[in-house]
């Protein structure tokens, strides 16, 4: 018996069909998006390439998904840009990091390169700057490389110890060119690889250590005592100071048997300085006050105006050698402290104050201006190479970004893009500042700390700006031509 219609059993019928209806859509919309979504991709790590089928919408989530660690200085490139699309390929390549002379400075340089040829080609784009650019390998039997290969392409000439010879196959890693040749490296020895002409020439330069001497004479202070038997004004030298001498020892650095760098360890007096003593007479006793014998005093006013231009050169001496001598017999030794630390105190009471003062003005100057200025940048990048401080001149920095910029294959149009563009941002300078924005350094990060992501010393490095300048522009516009475009039509990047 058929069951009986009743509103009760229509609405329940009703709500199944809908259940089920909805439950169709939802499966069909799930597999038409993973239909959609389903892309065949090549991911190329490191040269090794796999065929990957993902539905990943993004290269990071491609990433994540193959466990695929990408770091800070790593560069990441994709034929679709950041969103991933069907038969895409995305090619991985892990930097390390080499050395690099730039104009005569040892800067750490993050590279992808495979050889030390390829490296220096990243600079080659402008033959100037290249002539300029050499690689030092600190270790090559580098694991992360396998051995860093010196030139793919012809010979290579080796010159160590003071001798030359030629290795016929540039495919050999620098590690196996010593092998063949019996070159044993010392612990500090210096490797390098650069270009002579159309050679590349692969250089070793041994690294050794001892001690240096050197006698430096301390020069003798002053000491002047006020003497009553003279009359005022005279001088006289009781004693002729005789200047001493120092034995300084220093723990000094040899690189190919010269001297590179020395650090002080020890100082021994050899002779000790002999204070020069200059008596000079008391002042000029000023005339007594009198109303009756005005006219005497103004006969001696006279005659100390007519006197006034021997006595006005002894009354400055006169004077600080009183102040500081008030008691030349009780306490000499007042006088002898500051003469033999700092000569140049004494003198500036006794012999030409006029000529002592303006010397210390300038010396104090330039000793405080170098942390701000190129000044002391390039000494500072010089000699810090082992703390990984760089401060570049404009033009060594340009330099290190188109090698960088080169390995990304950012040549041609976008690095005169790039070049224009961090030339109006900073003019190329590490240490510009924008006084209302907070924006720092050559590419103007706003704010500056973001630069820490490359490196903690991000305030006093120009490499760490420029490496982290440069994936800033990767990932917000793609190249430096993006970049320029926007700035252009914005006034900012």
């Amino acid at each position: 018996m058929a069951r009986r219609w009743t509103p009760q059993r229509f609405v329940t019928l009703r709500r199944i069909r809908v259940a089920v209806c909805a439950v169709v859509v939802t499966a069909a919309s799930v597999a038409s998006f993973f239909v959609a979504t389903h892309k065949t991709v090549a991911l190329d790590v490191n040269g090794k390439t796999t065929t990957v089928q993902t539905n990943a919408m993004s290269v990071d989530r491609l990433l994540e998904e193959q466990h695929v660690d990408v770091k800070t200085h790593d560069i990441v490139k994709s034929t679709s840009g950041s969103t991933l699309q069907d038969h895409a390929v995305v090619t991985v390549q892990s930097a390390y990091q080499a050395t690099v002379n730039i104009e005569g400075q040892d800067v750490p340089f993050w590279t992808v390169a495979t050889s030390a040829d390829q490296l220096l080609g990243f600079f080659k784009d402008n033959e100037k700057a290249a002539s300029k650019v050499t690689v030092n390998i600190k270790n090559v039997y580098n694991q992360l490389t396998g051995g860093f290969v010196i030139n793919r392409d012809g010979p290579v000439k080796v010159i160590a110890d003071g001798k030359t010879s030629v290795v016929p196959n540039g495919k050999l890693t620098a590690a196996s060119i010593f092998d063949a040749k019996g070159i044993v490296l010392g612990k500090e020895d210096r490797v390098s690889v650069g270009d002579d002409g159309k050679e590349t020439v692969l250089r070793v330069q041994r690294v050794t250590h001892g001690e240096t001497t050197k006698t430096v004479a301390i020069p003798y202070g002053t000491q002047t005592v006020v003497d009553s038997s003279l009359e005022p004004g005279q001088k006289v030298v009781r004693q002729k100071g005789q200047n001493g001498e120092k034995k300084e020892t220093y723990n000094t650095t040899f690189v190919d048997g010269k001297a590179e760098t020395a650090t002080l360890i020890k100082e021994q007096t050899v002779k000790v300085a002999l204070d020069e003593i200059i008596a000079v007479g008391p002042e000029k006793p000023k005339p007594t006050q009198s109303a009756s014998p005005s006219e005497s005093a103004d006969g001696d006013g006279s005659s100390d105006a007519s006197k006034s231009p021997t006595a006005k050169p002894s009354t400055p001496s006169q004077k600080p050698s009183q102040s500081a001598t008030a008691k030349p017999t009780a306490k000499p030794t007042p006088t002898q402290k500051p003469t033999t630390s700092k000569p140049t105190q004494t003198q500036k009471p006794t012999s030409t104050p006029t000529t002592q003062k303006p010397t210390q003005k300038p010396t104090q100057k330039p000793t405080s201006k170098p942390t701000t200025s190129k000044p002391n940048g390039n000494t500072g990048g010089s000699g810090s190479s082992g703390s990984g401080l760089w401060h570049p001149s404009a033009s060594a920095a340009q330099t290190y970004a188109r090698g960088a910029a080169a390995q990304r294959g950012w040549t041609g149009s976008n690095w005169t893009s790039l070049l224009k563009l961090w030339e109006r941002e900073s003019n190329w300078q590490w240490y510009a500042e924008n006084a209302s924005s907070g924006a720092y350094g050559i590419p103007q990060s706003l704010p500056g700390s973001k630069m820490a992501a490359f490196g903690a010393n991000w305030r006093d490095d120009g490499a760490v700006q420029i490496n982290w300048g440069l994936a800033y522009i990767a990932e917000r516009y793609g190249s430096p031509n993006g970049a320029w475009a926007h700035s252009e039509s914005t006034g900012w990047y």
